[in-house]
């Protein structure tokens, strides 16, 4: 025992004076070596500069677009493409169509190969391919490496324009979207974001979703017939980017793309029927939480008061913590676990939102929150650091959307496909960072009217608790 003590002896003291040096240190030295670092917010370093690559455009003889961008970091090819096509093109009736085309075009084999077939060959050279169905667009995917070039690229002309829909495919996607329609409303949140664009695309195309009795009604024919109007050369844009020179991409794209012949297609989009439904909805659910969704239409991308609305937008609700709502009604009233507004501009029109996820007994407190601070932001000039947080904000995240030459590419094909001016990229963050308060003002007094929402609440209404205005509402049903 005395052996160990005097092992640990030492130790001890030296513990003990490390200890006391330490306590020693006086904290003036430590507050004048703070006092020292300069604030993060005052740290001077270089201005970034950021060129955006500029992919090649070709256009092939039967109309098919193609953008190429080159990268040969990786033995990978990926080849993005859109089609002027969307789901606001279901017939009336038979609403779904469009996305059982998309999910069966890829599923349901094709003229030369069987289902199981085209699966069993992707999965053999590890390439991938979608096809995804939204509003305005249909979006194509797919990768592959560069040694097995050829055999994707037939792989996926033979999806894009031989497709045979087997009908046990369509079976099987119509019940999964079936099923898909059940579940929503057991998605509070995503029910009610359904809820709300039917009512702010009222008497529009737009507004139509899939219902149960819709997608009975679809057959085989139907989805032969969308295919055969929207997928086209002349209506289709490839982005390839990755291993291949821009060379061998016009020459593979012509090889197993060439033959596929053009045909006259009506794809323009004509700006939404802006009739929205008005007022304040309500949807019952017996759940002890509500949600709030509030909005109206707003401008496009290519009206001069974009930028202005994008950074008003940024400062109301979708900057985050530090933005209007999610301060007045999460941070400062604790009203709601996530609150915000989100902006969704389209070419020609957007839609603005507010939202708020909160319980039974604050619901309509926490839309009187939302709806003062929209009414401040009118009344009250943005202060110049808010503008300059919000300015920063938006470039710096600006710039993780062309992390990657896939991202590039595809970047410059949206801008031709949504009929954007050329400079839309390379002017952004100039025409972001022009902004004025001035500017803020004018889009908050033009756009941020009361009287033109659509609010959508879906909660409870049986409970006591719920606070809201007898004969001030009314009430809907979602579809089925």
């Amino acid at each position: 025992m005395d052996k160990m003590i005097s092992k640990i002896y030492p130790v001890f003291l030296v513990g003990v004076f490390l200890f006391l040096m330490m306590a020693t240190v006086r904290p003036s030295s430590a507050n004048q070596a703070d006092a020292a670092r300069p604030s993060p917010d005052q740290l001077q370093y270089e201005p970034l500069f950021f060129e955006l690559p500029k992919a090649h455009r070709v256009v092939l003889e039967n109309g098919i677009i193609l953008y190429i961008l080159e990268d040969h970091d990786l033995p990978l090819v990926t080849i993005n493409a859109f089609v002027k096509t969307g789901s606001m093109h279901d017939p009336a009736g038979k609403e779904g169509t469009a996305e059982l085309t998309a999910q069966v075009m890829r599923t349901g084999g094709t003229t030369r190969l069987s289902s199981r077939e085209i699966d069993r060959q992707f999965d053999l050279i590890a390439a991938s391919a979608s096809i995804a169905m939204a509003m305005e667009s249909a979006h194509v995917g797919f990768s592959v490496l560069t040694t097995h070039l050829d055999k994707g690229l037939d792989l996926l002309s033979q999806i894009l324009i031989h497709p045979v829909f087997e009908q046990g495919k369509l079976e099987l996607a119509r019940q999964l979207q079936l099923e898909e329609i059940r579940r929503i409303k057991d998605d509070p949140q995503k029910l009610a974001m359904r809820e709300f664009s039917r009512l702010i695309y009222h008497q529009d195309p737009r507004g139509r979703f899939p219902s149960s009795a819709s997608l009975t009604e679809i057959k085989r024919d139907d989805l032969t017939a969308f295919h055969s109007r929207f997928f086209l050369p002349n209506n289709i844009m490839f982005a390839v980017s990755g291993d291949i020179t821009k060379e061998k991409a016009v020459e593979k794209i012509k090889q197993y793309f060439g033959g596929w012949n053009p045909k006259n297609s009506a794809t323009d989009f004509p700006a939404p029927v802006q009739q929205p439904q008005t007022g304040m909805y309500f949807i019952e659910k017996d759940i002890p939480q509500s949600t709030i969704i509030s909005g109206q239409f707003a401008t496009g991308k290519n009206h001069p008061d974009f930028h202005a609305f994008t950074v008003l937008d940024f400062i109301v609700g979708s900057g985050g913590f530090p933005s209007r709502i999610m301060s007045t009604v999460r941070n400062n009233e604790g009203l709601a676990y996530s609150a915000g507004s989100f902006y969704r501009a389209r070419p020609d029109y957007g839609i603005f939102g507010s939202y708020a996820f909160t319980k039974t007994s604050s619901t309509m407190k926490a839309l009187s929150l939302i709806n003062t601070v929209l009414e401040n932001i009118k009344a009250v000039p943005v202060a110049g650091q808010e503008l300059t947080w919000a300015q920063k904000s938006i470039n710096d995240g600006f710039l993780f959307s062309f992390a990657t030459p896939e991202q590039i590419v595809r970047q410059q094909m949206t801008i031709e496909y949504e009929k954007l001016p050329p400079d839309f990229l390379t002017s952004y963050r100039e025409k972001i960072n022009r902004v004025t308060v001035q500017d803020l003002h004018h889009a908050a007094v033009k756009y941020l009217d009361q009287t033109k929402n659509t609010v959508l609440i879906l909660g409870d209404g049986k409970n006591p608790d719920h606070p809201l205005p007898p004969g001030g509402y009314t009430v809907i049903a979602p579809i089925d």
